[in-house]
């Protein structure tokens, strides 16, 4: 994961970034943010050739030569292959303060040219000759929805849930079993003996939930997310997940409840929303150390956690302020207003560790500064006054 801060005026970005927490109408800041961010992964694919070890030297001249090819044959092509997280990811896990091992360095090296020649084929580029190169055990690929075994079978275990987003049944993140939660180990794709039908009308309910009531967040997420893993079933919790190192790619646990479900969508989505930010720029100059209570985990928290936490769940503030002013029949319940009073409080206790001891960067300044608005706005329905 990259550390290194980058000044405004250097992000791509001719603005202040004032909404990346809940857009405001028209907003495009979400889409510059990761326009830039994919400037910057332009940069790391760069440097693959540049750091791969020795035994891939075959493979890292093949890979510089294809994107050399394809900035001058077809760069569109490039960037939208880059945008997929079966690809992003891969490059983004090859940093050298990802810490990977020689070994899986060049391995990974081997899965990314194949993936890479893969996608910009489909799309019609001209490929160099990759003459001695060795294949990986498999491609996965969001540019046809496969996934292509060495011996030449092909599956598709990718099921549609919009015109952007699918469930996948295969993951390729090389940190998919990292797992920072304490009540987690990992994220294994997991169905909880589930059809993959259940999961899609489910997700497709909570994106149609998403999309009536915060149409210009719903266009961001249909932006940025790309593929939903699903790791388990569980009635009494949600345990959801992503990783900066893999914008585009969320991972859920199935629940009963669509309030649940459609919180844990935006939450992830906002998650791969800040982690493109983070990919510039730290926000907070303390972001690592020292730790602090978190209002949403039971373990110890860098500020950059907790801000992960309140940004994430402002939205979801902001989806049920939503809904109770729209009188939808679900916010006249009594536990949607429990729940919404809940999410409330935690995002005040999150604001107060956030606003009180982060020390912004010139990104994290407006960042922040959007977030204390947002947090005097639900203060002030705590206290009875006007919304």
């Amino acid at each position: 994961m990259s550390r290194d801060a980058v000044p405004r005026s250097r992000l791509g970005i001719g603005h202040p970034i004032t909404d990346l927490t809940i857009p405001e109408k028209g907003s495009t800041t979400a889409r510059e943010v990761l326009s830039a961010s994919l400037k910057k992964l332009v940069r790391d694919l760069a440097e693959v050739p540049v750091r791969a070890p020795s035994s891939a030297r075959v493979e890292a001249s093949v890979l510089r030569a294809t994107v050399e090819t394809a900035v001058k044959a077809n760069p569109g092509a490039l960037m939208a292959a880059l945008r997929r997280p079966t690809i992003s990811a891969l490059i983004r896990c090859l940093r050298p303060l990802v810490g990977l091992s020689e070994l899986r360095r060049d391995a990974l090296i081997v899965e990314l040219l194949a993936a890479l020649r893969y996608d910009l084929s489909g799309a019609g580029v001209p490929l160099p000759a990759a003459t001695d190169c060795r294949n990986p055990d498999r491609i996965v690929s969001l540019f046809d929805r496969s996934v292509r075994l060495a011996s030449g079978e092909t599956s598709s275990p990718f099921f549609d849930v919009s015109k952007n987003v699918v469930l996948a049944v295969v993951d390729n993140n090389p940190l998919a079993m990292e797992e920072a939660h304490p009540d987690k180990e990992g994220n294994a794709i997991d169905l909880g003996g589930r059809d993959p039908g259940v999961w899609c009308d489910m997700l497709r309910d909570a994106f149609d939930l998403v999309r009536e009531h915060l149409p210009d967040l719903a266009g961001e997420i249909d932006l940025f997310v790309h593929q939903i893993v699903p790791v388990g079933f569980h009635e009494q919790r949600h345990l959801s997940a992503s990783y900066q190192e893999a914008i585009g790619t969320i991972y859920m646990t199935l629940h009963p409840s669509l309030m649940t479900m459609t919180e844990a969508l935006i939450h992830e989505f906002s998650h791969n929303k800040i982690n493109a930010l983070f990919e510039l720029d730290e926000v907070l100059e303390n972001a690592w150390s020292p730790l602090y209570t978190s209002p949403v985990r039971p373990d110890p928290r860098p500020l950059h956690g907790v801000l992960l936490a309140v940004h994430a769940f402002l939205p979801v503030a902001r989806l049920y302020e939503v809904m109770t002013e729209a009188k939808h029949p679900r916010a006249l319940t009594e536990d949607f207003q429990k729940r919404f009073a809940q999410i409330r409080k935690t995002n005040r206790e999150g604001c107060e560790v956030v606003l009180g001891n982060g020390k912004p960067t010139e990104v994290g300044k407006p960042l922040l500064a959007e977030i204390a608005r947002w947090d005097a706005h639900y203060s002030k329905m705590e206290m009875g006054g006007s919304a």
